[in-house]
């Protein structure tokens, strides 16, 4: 049973609950717990930003590569080892054969993206990518399977790139092994939290570690092909644990078995995972510096160069050098280790570096995840508040869904990279053929200048994706692709399903402007009572001053000597208020207020009947702990009563 006293009942600030309507008579700026709390929150996430602001926040494009094209570039640090492992297990040491091959034809994909993704950022200045070019040329539905293809990925991105970021770490540190998961979250919670901090500042800090990638990277492709190709460098002897997985993990070695054909198509669906996060730029064309479209292009064009040249070149290393990717140490970390002589000071840069920008390809999808969300929610497909900005001007609701999101997919599969990459490239390419089917409508719509070659364009791109798309659907459905297959459909039908009710919640909420005129209302006004002490008066006052058709006090017993007591006190304070006394021998407060409300309704139809109830609040959060909280509720059940008003009176004790 409930206790009985709605009068003790106290909340900070003097809210609480969720009421129909709260009238706060008095108050102060916050108690110290919340004054504190937002303290923190300046000293975290940094100074309320003004929307005029908002200019100032956009982003140079040596700002934006690190911050759109950090997930693309990452991906060379592992795509080349998901074709290994993919190939070694059933061809042996033979797989190095097909790596560079395989690679190519990954660079000529992503060459031809990236010119489609060229037209869709002059075409969309507004952003949006694959969403809004489905949305005008497609249609309601290829719109919403491009958005949950993409929101999908996103969220993958920050998994997959969280997990390698720290399996680079453990290759290099071994005794973190077993805190591989928490270390994962521990990263989610770093980038979340400088994300919330605003687009400029998060890019700003993240845009180092991407440029020393780049330049140790560079270092290392340009140092390993010189020594090769001088005759200097070439593969070391297959022992200790590299042997020892290879001989676990192969079958027949040199030899391709009857399905040559499938094998060959699973690897190079996990090398086409290169290609991830090639549209983040055409997503997020208004945070580029004006002129936004060529800004945002030019940057594209320097992502694409340096994405391919790199993943070609480690292929092309790696052939000669033929590292045994396995789950204690990285190829990359072996092909460092072999170019620079061992693990001396660039080894660790090398290896920091890679670290740094695996970690931190996640702020991609910070940064895309929350704009796409804010148009999809726009539109009415998501929930409303990830429509609205934060004090940062950035998406913070947004922000914190990813982090949320990313932090169950790392737990729910170990924070293992190569479980999580099968799940990753089927929204990928979903997405990218969608939008360049899209575009290709565009052109044949609008015609503008030069609209034969975009056709041209878009029609090859969206022919080579769709046939990626398939040959990860069918190379890797017992993997994992089955599961974006049977998500995605069901994100739809979630999104499909938000847009019903804010639809019906809009039509029951319309007005038609000749509808508008005075309603005459009847207000029953109930105030409940605890005992009389200094809060009853202020409520009672309160109650009076709306002057209501009805107006009472009402008392809930449990026996007859606190009935009793209760008329004596009533009495002797010489009240006008009439009081009524509920009798409830099993001591049930709200049940006994929501039935006298019932019967209240019951009686007169067409009332709004008023529920004040007075509440005292005391000075520290702690107090809180010593005192009823059965308004609480009551609020909350009074809520979803038709014309019933719940109104709150704090008394602040001082």
């Amino acid at each position: 049973m409930l206790t009985r006293r709605p009068a003790a009942a106290v909340h900070p600030g003097g809210q609480g609950g969720a009421p129909v309507t709260c009238t706060t008579l008095a108050g102060d700026a916050g108690s110290v717990p919340l004054r504190m709390l937002a303290t923190l929150k300046r000293v975290l996430v940094g100074r309320p930003l003004a929307s005029h602001e908002e200019e100032h926040q956009r982003l140079l494009k040596t700002v934006a590569l690190a911050v759109f094209s950090s997930d693309a570039i990452s991906s060379t640090a592992y795509a080349t080892e998901e074709i290994l492992h993919v190939l070694i297990p059933s061809t042996g040491m033979d797989a190095f054969k097909w790596l560079v091959p395989i690679s190519i034809v990954v660079a000529i994909l992503l060459a031809i993206v990236a010119a489609s993704y060229r037209q869709t950022i002059f075409a969309y200045p507004s952003g949006g990518g694959s969403y809004v070019v489905a949305k005008e040329n497609l249609g309601q539905m290829p719109s919403l399977v491009a958005g949950a293809s993409l929101l999908v990925d996103y969220v993958l991105t920050v998994a997959v790139s969280v997990s390698a970021g720290v399996a680079a770490i453990l290759s290099a540190v071994e005794s973190l092994r077993p805190y591989r998961v928490e270390l994962c979250l521990v990263f989610v919670a770093v980038l979340t939290l400088a994300n919330l901090r605003g687009l400029k500042e998060s890019g700003t800090i993240f845009a180092i570690p991407t440029y020393l990638y780049i330049v140790v990277m560079g270092t290392m492709i340009g140092v390993g092909l010189w020594r090769i190709f001088g005759g200097g460098l070439d593969a070391q002897p297959v022992v200790g644990q590299r042997e020892e997985w290879l001989v676990e993990n192969t079958g027949t070695p040199g030899v391709l078995p009857g399905i040559a054909l499938l094998l060959l198509m699973r690897a190079f669906s996990s090398g086409a995972v290169a290609l991830t996060g090639v549209e983040a730029i055409s997503n997020g064309v208004p945070a580029f510096r004006r002129p936004e479209s060529r800004n945002a292009a030019t940057t594209l064009t320097a992502m694409a160069l340096i994405l391919g040249t790199y993943f070609v070149g480690i292929s092309v290393v790696a052939n000669r050098l033929k590292p045994i990717p396995n789950e204690d140490e990285t190829v990359i970390s072996q092909l460092g280790e072999q170019i620079f002589g061992g693990r001396g000071l660039l080894y660790v840069v090398l290896t920091v570096a890679t670290a740094a920008i695996l970690l931190l390809a996640a702020n991609t999808a910070y940064a895309d995840f929350p704009r796409l969300s804010q148009l999809i929610a726009r539109d009415g497909y998501l929930p409303r508040q990830l429509a609205t900005r934060g004090d940062r001007l950035v998406f913070s609701n947004g922000v914190v869904a990813l982090a949320v999101a990313a932090g169950l997919l790392l737990v729910a599969f170990g924070g293992l990279t190569n479980a999580l990459i099968p799940l990753y490239a089927v929204g990928v390419f979903l997405s990218f053929t969608i939008s360049q089917a899209g575009m290709v409508l565009h052109h044949r719509r609008l015609r503008e200048r030069r609209w034969q070659l975009g056709l041209a364009i878009n029609v090859v791109g969206a022919t080579a994706t769709f046939a990626v798309l398939w040959i990860v659907v069918i190379s890797k459905f017992t993997q994992g692709a089955w599961v974006p297959v049977v998500l995605i459909p069901l994100i739809v039908a979630l999104l499909k399903g938000i847009s019903r009710h804010y639809t019906r919640l809009g039509a029951a909420l319309a007005v038609e402007p000749g509808q508008v005129r005075p309603i005459s209302v009847n207000n029953t006004v109930i105030v409940l009572v605890g005992n009389v002490h200094r809060g009853v008066l202020p409520a009672l006052a309160y109650a009076e001053s709306l002057r209501p058709n009805h107006l009472l006090a009402l008392y809930v017993a449990s026996d007859e000597e606190e009935q009793a007591r209760m008329q004596q006190q009533w009495a002797a304070y010489g009240f006008e208020v009439p009081l009524e006394i509920l009798y409830s021998p099993y001591r049930d407060l709200n049940r006994s207020v929501l039935r006298y409300v019932d019967d209240i309704t019951e009686q007169r139809p067409r009332d709004v009947v008023t529920v004040i109830i007075p509440e005292f609040v005391v000075n520290h959060w702690w107090e809180h702990l010593l005192h009823n909280q059965s308004a609480l509720l009551l609020k909350g059940r009074l809520l979803f009563r038709r014309n019933t008003v719940v109104t709150s009176i704090p008394y602040h004790v001082s």
